[in-house]
């Protein structure tokens, strides 16, 4: 446990973290220190100056807030003339060469000088003379683009590069007002978390080409979830929007803060991994290849597993812990074969030592705890000798590496249960669409063992139906997550005192004491 002490903001007493800079610490209770330069990941700065505070009585009397650590007795002052003379101040020098363009700008409405404009100056110009022009449009690589009007000199992006990725490709060069944030010649970025640099950025300067004018931000509507990219389970927001006589769109992933999981970012390939959310996705039912109902499909599944006498299920990586379950159920309704083979979400060699992982599953842990087997031999064993093949979402072929199995699976009748188009699913004479992560809810189990929860992001017009529901129409007892957990409860030793309503936000450690996380 942390140790607290008191001090006073303005003559009010609070209480907060010891030792803590006072940035963070007076967040926790509700005070905001406007600030520039200083990110919690990357450390004090102290070159905006924004965030001078008074200290009374105190030696000096201005301190940044960003390298003064809070001290029992403390005596800050926010609410100052003075202080709020040197934020106007400083305001004015942020602006003296910022285009006031706001309207244009691909950062309005989520730009931390245009909400400091608004809190702590609203001052009319005193310039007279004209503006220094920089360039604009700089393709920095990795889809960062960098408009250099706009920069404020933080340095967030320059410490980024150097302290997190350890690669260096950014720089400031000049001085006074000529000083810009530049790449050192012939060295773009090039390092798979670049475009952290774009949510760190507080103004209009570092923008994603990805995402640069497609859409305004206050038309998003952001939605906390859990990148699926890989078994880390980074925690993202979804920004989507359904535009009038449109579907949900989502437009993009940013990084949601978790420091028991992804801590302030997340990698470039889940972030983008949004694209695969709308595109490719299965939407039609086919029944030998013909589009039927969603009704007829059912008919014709219940149809295939009422006849099969070996019929075999297999589950993805991905599925959730109430997925999983529910598959469990109806495999041992019908006398199937279970299996959670999916050696091709491992990519060897692809990961790193600090957030992307070889294995391309959500959910790889989720398979361990509820005792499904995943070994290849078992699987290739029940598919040889299995006559239909239920495929819950599993893509056999997300990597290469099951070719010898092609012939089998060609061999097999199979029904598909799957949110995208892929060649995993094509053979199959029954597709049933389902809905993608974004699009239901569900509790995953990362590398580390840390049990999430995250909740439906996007309702799209045609909405698919989540496992669970496919698996209740074909007979199944489990209709929701809710119906899932007392099971999962009495047969799962490490969720025994697990409620899901009660995981905190950032998650469960399952292999520590579940009752310091969780209340039974």
């Amino acid at each position: 446990m942390a140790e607290m002490v008191k001090l006073f903001v303005n003559g009010q007493e609070v209480e907060v973290e010891a030792g803590k800079n006072l940035i963070d610490a007076l967040q926790v209770v509700g005070i905001e220190i406007p600030h520039f330069c200083y990110h919690p990941a990357l450390g004090a700065d102290g070159n905006c100056r924004m965030c001078l505070v008074g200290i009374e009585d105190g030696r000096p009397p201005l301190v940044p807030a960003c390298k003064t650590p809070a001290q029992p007795g403390m005596k800050v002052l926010l609410e100052d003339e003075k202080i709020k003379k040197i934020q106007r101040d400083i305001m004015e020098l942020e602006l003296i060469n910022h285009p006031v363009d706001c309207p244009v700008c691909d950062q309005a409405g989520e730009c931390t000088l245009q909400d400091y404009y608004m809190s702590y100056s609203q001052q009319d110009s005193r310039m007279n003379v004209e503006q220094v022009h920089k360039d604009k449009r700089l393709d920095f690589g990795c889809g960062v683009v960098h408009d250099q009007e706009r920069c404020v000199l933080c340095a967030r992006c320059v410490r980024f590069t150097r302290q997190i990725t350890k690669t260096g490709e950014l720089g400031i060069v000049n001085r006074s007002d000529q000083a810009r944030v530049t790449i050192f010649p012939g060295r773009p970025l090039a390092n798979r978390y670049a475009l952290n640099i774009v949510d760190i950025c507080p103004v209009g300067a570092m923008t994603s080409k990805d995402f640069r004018f497609r859409q305004r931000v206050w038309f998003l509507q952001k939605d906390p979830g859990i990148c699926h990219g890989c078994s880390t389970g980074c925690n993202i927001y979804i920004d989507h929007h359904r535009e009038k006589y449109g579907d949900d769109v989502i437009y993009r992933f940013r990084a949601r803060t978790n420091l028991q999981v992804n801590g302030y970012f997340i990698c470039d390939a889940g972030r983008l991994s949004y694209k695969t959310e709308n595109e490719n996705r299965q939407d039609r039912t086919l029944v030998d290849g013909v589009e039927v109902p969603l009704e007829r499909g059912i008919e014709a599944a219940l149809d295939k597993l009422n006849r099969a006498r070996k019929p075999l299920m297999l589950v993805s990586p991905d599925s959730t812990l109430e997925q999983l379950w529910a598959i469990k159920r109806i495999a041992t309704l019908y006398g199937a074969v279970l299996s959670g083979y999916s050696d091709a979400y491992v990519l060897a060699g692809d990961g790193d030592d600090y957030l992307i992982s070889d294995d391309k599953a959500a959910n790889r842990a989720g398979l361990q705890l509820l005792d499904i087997d995943s070994g290849k031999e078992s699987f290739a064993a029940a598919l040889a000798d299995a006559d239909l093949l239920v495929n819950f979402n599993n893509d056999l072929f997300f990597s290469p590496g099951n070719e010898d199995l092609q012939e089998a699976l060609e061999a097999t009748d199979q029904v598909s249960v799957c949110s995208h188009d892929r060649p995993a699913f094509s053979r199959a004479t029954v597709i049933l669409p389902c809905a993608s992560y974004s699009e239901y809810g569900g509790s995953i189990v990362n590398r580390n063992n840390v049990l999430q929860r995250f909740a439906r992001a996007v309702c799209r017009d045609a909405d698919p139906c989540d496992i669970i529901e496919i698996t209740r129409l074909l007979g199944g007892a489990i209709s929701d997550n809710a119906r899932a957990w007392p099971g999962l409860r009495q047969s799962v030793p490490a969720l025994s005192r697990i409620w899901p309503e009660r995981i905190p936000v950032e998650g469960v450690t399952l292999n520590s004491s579940e009752e310091t996380h969780v209340g039974a």
